[in-house]
């Protein structure tokens, strides 16, 4: 029994990461803490926890809830790439500032300020819900009910590893952003980014 449930798991693992191993504005936030090293344990342990009640809701059946609320899709859409664009052209501000470029001389953030910008890069994306609740949860409910809950570890076991690889890891390459140019180019591909997201969404709700 055990055995023929290890595909659900792995199947989960596998969608998981092949959805969340990207270069997007969540993961770009979570390798910036971990270059800074602040409150990375929390940041990593909130990204992983939301994936996993969003896949959860979705192999639930909320996905199917979701696409019958109208506006819901365009509020989000608009709501992430207003906070996309004020994120990116902050990081372009830092990139044309060199003395705000050293780990050492940028102020700290709080805890409550890393969670509650770890929160908006998570719920305000709608590629999040596309993925997790809607793309994972049609998958997850096309399964026998006895294998979602493997499903659904899985993928949450997925997230976990690569967030905690994103945000723990980043440290390996911590002497590297000891200089300014480094930090002037992180934040630079970080701005660019940020507002190409940002008007990627804009386009689509525009088009919709």
């Amino acid at each position: 029994m055990v055995t023929s449930l290890l595909p659900a798991f792995a199947n989960g693992f596998a969608l998981s990461a092949g959805l969340i191993i990207a270069i997007g504005a969540q993961n770009m936030f979570v390798l910036r803490q971990g270059l800074r090293g602040e409150h990375v344990g929390p940041i990593v342990l909130f990204c992983a926890t939301a994936d996993a009640m969003l896949i959860a809701a979705g192999v639930s059946g909320l996905g199917g809830v979701l696409t019958l609320v109208p506006g819901l899709s365009l509020a989000l859409s608009l709501g992430g790439a207003a906070f996309l664009s004020w994120y990116g052209i902050a990081a372009l501000r830092r990139a044309a500032r060199p003395s705000a470029l050293s780990v050492d001389d940028q102020p700290a953030i709080t805890l409550g300020a890393a969670l509650t910008g770890t929160a908006a890069f998570t719920f305000l994306n709608p590629h999040v819900y596309i993925d997790t609740v809607l793309l994972m949860g049609a998958v997850g409910t096309s399964l026998p009910p006895v294998e979602r809950p493997l499903f659904i570890a899985g993928a949450a076991m997925a997230s976990l590893t690569w967030f905690s690889t994103l945000g723990f890891g980043a440290r390996l390459v911590a002497p590297l952003f000891a200089r300014p140019a480094a930090w002037r180019a992180l934040d630079l591909g970080v701005g660019v980014m940020m507002l190409a997201l940002a008007a990627s969404l804009m386009h689509r709700t525009a088009t919709a």
